[in-house]
């Protein structure tokens, strides 16, 4: 499967593992040989919402991702619901940042992290590690046939007991939650 329709689709399934042993889930997922995007790359995820923050009530996210290593600028809407999630590349994420801006958002919470990305087939798998967070792995996959959901999330559960991922190490909350959460102690 060729790298750019990895991220295609209206849904993602997805599920997020906390490690405690980075090297043991990087051994693991050396053995099936994954295919390599990128690896140790600086992410950055400026968040937007309204001033009375009315897209997390909602359950919704719009997210300016700049890879900086890989070049790549995405603009992200996740939700609402869990499995909805579109993305589409941009040019200029500074110019993107404006633009959102002048539509009334406002950036509320910046992320950045340590990600790398690998190929397992139809899957993506990555490996990110987030400053006072630790280290987490994501397998996931993307789809427009809303009905291969369940089989998908079925597949990626057989998936993260091959790399060694437990039902006691899976995080639900996200990325922004885990940070506003951290901010907040």
């Amino acid at each position: 499967m060729a790298i750019t329709t990895h991220f295609q689709g209206r849904f993602e399934v997805e599920f997020k593992y906390r490690l405690a042993d980075r090297a043991a889930f990087l051994r693991a997922l050396a053995a099936l040989g994954p295919e390599v995007m990128v690896e140790a790359d600086h992410e950055q995820d400026c968040y937007f919402d309204t001033a009375d923050g009315a897209l997390a009530r909602e359950g919704k996210s719009l997210v300016i991702r700049t890879m900086h290593g890989a070049g790549i600028r995405l603009w992200i809407v996740k939700g609402p619901g869990p499995d909805r999630c579109e993305a589409v590349n941009i040019s200029d994420a500074d110019k993107a940042a404006s633009m959102v801006c002048t539509l009334g958002y406002r950036p509320v919470l910046t992320i950045d992290k340590r990600r790398s990305i690998y190929f397992l087939g139809p899957f993506h798998v990555t490996l990110d590690s987030l400053a006072g967070l630790g280290d987490f792995a994501e397998l996931a996959i993307m789809t427009d046939d809303e009905a291969a959901l369940p089989a998908h999330r079925a597949q990626l559960q057989t998936l993260a007991a091959r790399l060694g991922l437990t039902p006691d190490m899976l995080e639900t909350r996200s990325y922004r939650t885990l940070c506003e959460q951290l901010a907040s102690l």
